[in-house]
């Protein structure tokens, strides 16, 4: 676990950039969790069907995903005060056993008081940004 504090952090420094795989498997699992039993997200033929390009990954699963970056980077899921995102493309998962990729990027954006840090988030699938205005506070030691 790293701990990160408020002295050591600066304006401007990037987070470890991240890939996470997501597959078919995780988003029934993310299903069953979350009671989200949407058919674009396990049913090709109805998301197609819907004007969709496959199956897509829900959106809060994505949001979660690329949160990870930040709680992976300052060791304690607890820090994170503040979390938000907009939705702006869907993550295509394709039936094969590489599913998807969410590429996830972070830099420390802005150094609030209270020990507390911005960081803004950069999500890409492919070569489509899958979220904007992605922002997390987080209070650091």
């Amino acid at each position: 676990m790293t701990l990160v504090t408020y002295d050591q952090v600066e304006v401007g420094e990037q987070l470890p950039n991240r890939s996470f795989p997501i597959t078919r498997a995780d988003l029934v699992r993310y299903a069953g969790a979350s009671g989200d039993f949407n058919p674009i997200h396990w049913n090709a033929r109805f998301a197609i069907g819907v004007g969709l390009p496959d199956i897509i990954a829900h959106g809060m699963f994505t949001m979660a995903t690329a949160a990870r970056l930040v709680t992976d980077w300052v060791g304690d899921p607890g820090a994170v005060v503040d979390y938000s995102v907009r939705f702006t493309k869907p993550v295509v998962v394709p039936d094969d056993e590489g599913g998807a990729m969410l590429n996830v990027e972070g830099v420390v954006a802005e150094k609030l008081e209270g020990n507390l840090v911005r960081v803004d988030l950069t999500a890409r699938s492919g070569d489509d940004k899958v979220l904007g205005m992605a922002r997390a506070t987080v209070r650091l030691s």
